[in-house]
């Protein structure tokens, strides 16, 4: 079993940078890839980013990329998204997502694929 408690969101004007962090509780958070989705008002929920277990492997989705960087620390159960450059379209509820695999350098960019959600934290960006 493992429990997400995504924090970090805000409102922000465009241009600016967050970082949001997922804790992870429970002792199986080493062997799980990690994924960042998000849904606007009046839209899917969308991919933004997964990774690896390994922290080395990771994908990010198109609109998000060169801007969006996910880590991970597995010492601290944390995985964590540094937003730079945010814009207006960036908006909305951001959610970690996790699944235990076996495969070290294994990321799912399909959130069907996940098992595990936090409850999402809000951003906001301004124009």
């Amino acid at each position: 079993q493992v429990q997400l408690v995504e924090s970090g969101g805000g409102l922000v004007q465009a241009g600016a940078s967050l970082r949001l962090s997922c804790t992870a509780s429970g002792r199986a958070f080493r062997m799980s890839a990690m994924g960042w989705f998000r849904r606007a008002p009046g839209k899917e929920r969308e991919f933004v980013a997964a990774i690896a277990w390994n922290g080395i492997n990771r994908n990010y989705a198109d609109p998000v990329k060169g801007r969006f960087t996910q880590t991970r620390d597995n010492a601290k159960s944390t995985v964590y998204l540094q937003m730079n450059s945010l814009k207006p379209e960036d908006t909305a509820d951001y959610y970690c997502a996790a699944v235990q695999t076996p495969n070290s350098n294994i990321y799912f960019s399909q959130s069907d694929s996940y098992t595990y959600w936090g409850q999402g934290t809000q951003v906001t960006v301004s124009s």
